[in-house]
């Protein structure tokens, strides 16, 4: 490959914006294998994937290193420029301080978290008189098709905030952002437990990937 084509020599030259998914994956990579380069191999990897980043990701660190010529080292690499790309999004999304005036704002926000992941997540965002945020933490993790609300656990966090409103959020890695009869029950003991404190439930919304469930708009996006 001559120099013009290189990956990294194409991203000094030109910026990353200008480079493929293929050749980004090719520079992390760094070195290919025995009648493979780096590009041929990020180009397999992404084939195998769909295509997709997230199903290239999702899978973790067994998976990638499992894959023929990566290993540990390389699937560490690829696994750590996803995390801070995750990470700098997040950045970029809904911040403490903002007024939130609707669910898209918390689902923005929530989705780098959230997508992608094979296990169900709960997460709450703090707010104060003016709706704005105080706080954002995760509160439960739990298995592939469920995690547990603790109300008891997410009114006490509020408390320690001195927050005004609570939103519920959690994930759905089926797919189906549409709530189960598990997530109606739930939403339900929550904004009991909420308002005994004087609290307000706001919403609780329900993200799968590029789409999610407003309890309070009742509509799926």
């Amino acid at each position: 490959m001559n120099a013009a084509e290189r990956p990294r020599e194409r991203l000094l030259a030109k910026g990353a914006e200008a480079l493929s998914e293929g050749e980004l994956l090719a520079i992390l990579l760094r070195s290919g294998r025995r009648g493979e380069n780096a590009l041929d191999m990020a180009r397999r990897l992404l084939s195998e994937a769909g295509g997709s980043l997230t199903t290239l990701f999702e899978g973790g660190s067994e998976l990638l290193s499992g894959v023929s010529g990566v290993g540990p080292s390389k699937a560490a690499s690829l696994l750590a420029a996803f995390e801070l790309g995750r990470r700098f999004v997040e950045e970029q999304g809904v911040g403490k301080g903002l007024e939130v005036r609707h669910s898209g704002q918390i689902f923005r926000r929530m989705l780098p978290r959230l997508k992608g992941l094979r296990h169900e997540e709960c997460w709450i965002v703090l707010l104060d008189v003016r709706c704005r945020i105080i706080d954002i933490r995760r509160m439960t993790v739990g298995g592939g098709r469920k995690t547990i609300v603790d109300p008891q656990a997410i009114v006490r966090a509020a408390l320690e905030k001195a927050a005004s409103g609570i939103i519920l959020i959690h994930n759905h890695p089926d797919g189906d952002p549409r709530p189960s009869e598990a997530d109606i029950r739930e939403t339900s003991a929550m904004r009991l437990a909420a308002s005994s404190c004087s609290l307000n439930l706001l919403d609780h919304i329900v993200v799968a990937d590029e789409h999610y469930y407003s309890f309070s708009d009742e509509v799926v996006y």
